[in-house]
């Protein structure tokens, strides 16, 4: 199986647990970072939704939300979560242009390979309206590959800088590091990068 199949076998395998082990993480500073950037009524797409937790908290906060993932299970889990119906979409597919005021991509696209990033980013960068705002997050350090069943990339802030200069038309505007919010994780830690599309 290629690293995605894996991946999404993963997903397909421990959904309920991954469910139960992020549904209850504490994710509100970094929303608050993310919405104080975006106008009021802002319509948002949470691009890897996983459980729903964050597309739930938008809805409640009265946005506008379009969710999607990679896992048919957890589009399942997320549209009963939320209560709006999520889109089983790799993020490879997403093909909308100046539609979303702010992307979400929470611990969700650090299970691309670092080769296939950019050219998403430019895929979210076209899906964004002028002046929009991509929020993403990866563990932080310098390890790409397979573990405990999935692929990840992992970036620095150096790395992450690279990665987004080859995306000139997203310009990333604030970048923090933060540890795991989930219980006893609290020694990974995580680069949170807010971008603004030029």
């Amino acid at each position: 199986m290629s690293s995605k199949e894996t991946t999404l076998q993963f997903y397909k395998d421990h959904a309920q647990d991954f469910v139960k082990g992020t549904l209850s993480a504490d994710m509100s500073e970094a929303r608050q970072h993310f919405l104080q950037c975006l106008p009021e009524s802002a319509r948002i797409l949470d691009f890897g939704c996983g459980s729903g937790r964050d597309t739930k908290a938008f809805l409640d906060l009265g946005y506008q939300v379009d969710a999607c993932d990679g896992s048919e299970e957890l589009c399942r889990i997320a549209s009963e979560v939320t209560g709006i119906p999520v889109r089983h979409m790799f993020f490879q597919d997403l093909n909308e242009t100046d539609v979303y005021d702010g992307i979400w991509a929470c611990a969700s696209i650090l299970h691309l390979p670092k080769e296939e990033l950019a050219a998403v980013l430019r895929k979210i960068a076209d899906a964004l309206k002028k002046k929009g705002m991509l929020y993403t997050s990866f563990k932080y350090g310098d390890f790409e590959g397979m573990r405990g069943g999935r692929y990840f990339t992992n970036f620095t802030e150096d790395t992450v800088k690279v990665l987004f200069d080859g995306v000139p038309a997203l310009q990333i505007t604030e970048l923090w590091i933060t540890g795991d919010v989930r219980p006893g994780r609290g020694e990974e830690r995580w680069i949170n990068i807010l971008a603004r599309r030029s």
